[in-house]
């Protein structure tokens, strides 16, 4: 009996272990668990990329003229269905000059999905994107950051590079003030900001909070003597 449960004891270890791994491997910002991926850039320039998830929406519209004015281009993370459902938008994207980004096809949570989802996921938003855009995304970011098994697989099918970031603004949920406060303390060169001009696959979302706050930061970052790249420039050396 002894032996029978100290070889469950080892077992719900291991298991354990196991977990806390994959957890950990699933949201790290600097793990490699799952496929490759990046956080930041080498930082030896005072660049930073400014990107935006859930695109493209009702609401993409207004964020293209304002950084039209600005002269910086961003980096786009789109998902396969709102580009299906506004590929006049998405195209305006890539015309603006932005780089555009896989962000999968429905905006699922990968956790606990099969690889054959995934690869579903990402693939099918490529196929999509490339189609109605006529850019091929180099670059992807999972849903909610989450990452799990069979996504490093079709990051190798598809030559795409990981990208988490240095500061995400909670700009889904954050007032202005807040957003505009917890990104400028985590800028640095090479920084990866994650905002978003979408929610998820709504349909004209209110992305107002965001809008205000990324007119406080990009004067402030530019003050300071920072430029805006794409993310694939950004990671030059």
């Amino acid at each position: 009996m002894r032996v029978l449960t100290l070889a469950g004891c080892t077992a719900g270890a291991v298991i354990g272990g196991v977990s806390a791994a994959a957890a950990y491997g699933s949201v790290s910002r600097s793990s490699q668990l799952f496929g490759p991926s990046v956080f930041r850039g080498p930082g030896r320039r005072r660049t930073i990329a400014l990107t935006f998830d859930d695109g493209p929406s009702e609401s993409t519209l207004p964020l293209l003229d304002y950084l039209h004015r600005e002269g910086i281009t961003g980096t786009f993370f789109q998902c396969g269905m709102n580009v299906k459902r506004l590929p006049q938008i998405a195209g305006r994207v890539v015309a603006a000059g932005h780089q555009i980004g896989n962000h999968s096809y429905s905006h699922a949570r990968l956790t606990f999905k099969s690889k054959e989802f995934i690869d579903r996921e990402f693939t099918l938003a490529q196929q999509v994107i490339t189609f109605e855009t006529g850019m091929t995304p180099m670059v992807m970011r999972a849903p909610y950051g989450f990452r799990w098994l069979g996504l490093r697989d079709v990051q190798y099918k598809l030559s795409l590079l990981g990208v988490m970031w240095t500061v995400i603004g909670y700009d889904w949920r954050w007032p202005a003030e807040r957003i505009r406060r917890h990104v400028l303390s985590k800028a640095a060169p090479g920084g990866i900001i994650c905002l978003h001009d979408g929610r998820a696959l709504q349909e004209k979302p209110d992305v107002s909070e965001m809008m205000k706050a990324l007119r406080q930061i990009v004067p402030v970052l530019k003050d300071q003597g920072y430029a805006f790249e794409i993310v694939s420039d950004l990671m030059q050396e």
